[in-house]
């Protein structure tokens, strides 16, 4: 049977087609006004991770990067992470580091913070690391966000004021005991001089051998309390605030001014010899006498230190060729690792036990050779002892 199609039904037709049209092109409208909303909500989150200036890392679970922000091209152009592993990336190694912070992150499920030493630009930076757990993803996946914040100025710094610090105590004590001990020093000094003058009016009065142990008693009396001045001396070299100006330095002076603070030090142990080769010859040089002094002090400690019964110290300098000088601090004791020793003139990092030392010492040492632009280098074998050598330029005509 044939159906007729009326005029109503075209129209009621058209109608809905109409309907659906304005509908969609509602829904479009919508859709364009969701996605410009999305658009600037995307815009502000990104102007806020571009402003952030600490590396954000996303880890999966076996620790290989996911997503970097744009510090990462920044401080490591050319290399794409994403794949990769990040002891890969940061440390160039193929085994987990230990004591992983975002390992530790994923197992505890909290915030966890650490500090490392990275090679970035041929140089090792301190970094804060916070690592922070993410939430499970829907296929059950796990990951960890990692921020990375440079504090290599913050550490420089800090060792600089710990450095301070340490001087001005010492300076502190310096002038203490310069005040409690010249007065009764200068007593004792000038008595035994006078007592040494009129020695000689009762020379014939006793036996010749009670005369000779008065001499030398006052002898060694004076002979003591000029040592004692000397000692006081040497420490308010080590406090005098540090100026811009260099002066001609005597290097030989410098290292037996220090020797002679550390003697207790060596007869506290005896096994340990220290030999030195100091040519009378040796030219001087431009710089602060006692900042010099403090690398030497530093360096010969740490020799110490790394010295076991039995062990040598040398303490060499030489004049270099072409002009300016050069000091060497060898020790026979357990040597430093190779992996550790482009690490050992950076602020807080220290090969010794916990409660042994801060990691400021060798710091300060390469700051202050670089203030004398001068250079220090080691070279050292594991347990087969340490070389460390400063070479310092000369006075110029």
């Amino acid at each position: 049977m044939n159906v007729l199609t009326t005029l109503e039904d075209l129209v009621g037709i058209e109608h809905c087609k109409l309907g659906f049209y304005q509908e969609l092109q509602q829904k479009v409208e919508q859709l364009k006004t969701s996605n410009q909303e999305l658009e600037k909500k995307r815009r502000e989150i990104q102007a806020v991770l571009d402003g952030i200036t600490d590396l954000m890392v996303v880890l999966s679970e076996d620790l290989r990067i996911q997503q970097v922000n744009h510090v990462f091209t920044e401080w490591f152009p050319g290399i794409d992470p994403i794949g990769r592993t990040c002891h890969e990336v940061f440390r160039g190694s193929s085994s987990r580091c230990e004591d992983c912070p975002a390992l530790r992150s994923l197992e505890l499920g909290q915030v966890v913070k650490d500090l490392c030493i990275y090679k970035v630009n041929d140089k090792f930076r301190h970094f804060e690391i916070i690592a922070s757990p993410l939430k499970v993803s829907p296929a059950g996946e796990r990951s960890v966000l990692l921020f990375k914040r440079d504090v290599t100025l913050e550490k420089e710094f800090q060792a600089q004021f710990y450095q301070a610090e340490k001087m001005a105590t010492i300076g502190a004590l310096a002038a203490g005991v310069a005040h409690e001990i010249n007065n009764p020093l200068t007593a004792i000094s000038g008595f035994a001089e006078g007592l040494r003058r009129r020695l000689g009016r009762i020379q014939d009065r006793v036996e010749p051998e009670t005369y000779a142990d008065f001499r030398e008693y006052t002898d060694t009396i004076v002979k003591e309390c000029r040592r004692c001045r000397d000692i006081v001396q040497t420490m308010l070299t080590f406090s005098r605030p540090v100026t811009s100006s260099l002066w001609p330095v005597d290097l030989n002076r410098c290292v037996n001014d220090t020797l002679f603070l550390l003697k207790h030090h060596f007869k506290e142990r005896r096994g340990i010899t220290v030999h030195t080769s100091l040519p009378q010859d040796l030219p001087k040089i431009m710089g602060d006498e006692s900042q010099l002094k403090q690398v030497i002090i530093n360096l010969v400690t740490n020799a110490f230190d790394a010295s076991s019964e039995g062990g040598q110290i040398d303490i060499i300098t030489r004049a270099r060729t072409g002009g300016g000088v050069e000091l060497t601090v060898k020790d026979t004791g357990c040597g430093i690792p190779v992996e550790v020793q482009d690490k050992l003139f950076e602020p807080f990092f220290t090969t010794k036990p916990v409660g042994k030392g801060v990691g400021i010492g060798l710091s300060t040492c390469y700051a202050i050779v670089k203030h004398h632009r001068g250079e220090i280098t080691v070279t050292s074998e594991e347990g087969r002892g340490a070389s460390f050598k400063v070479s310092l330029p000369g006075i110029e005509v």
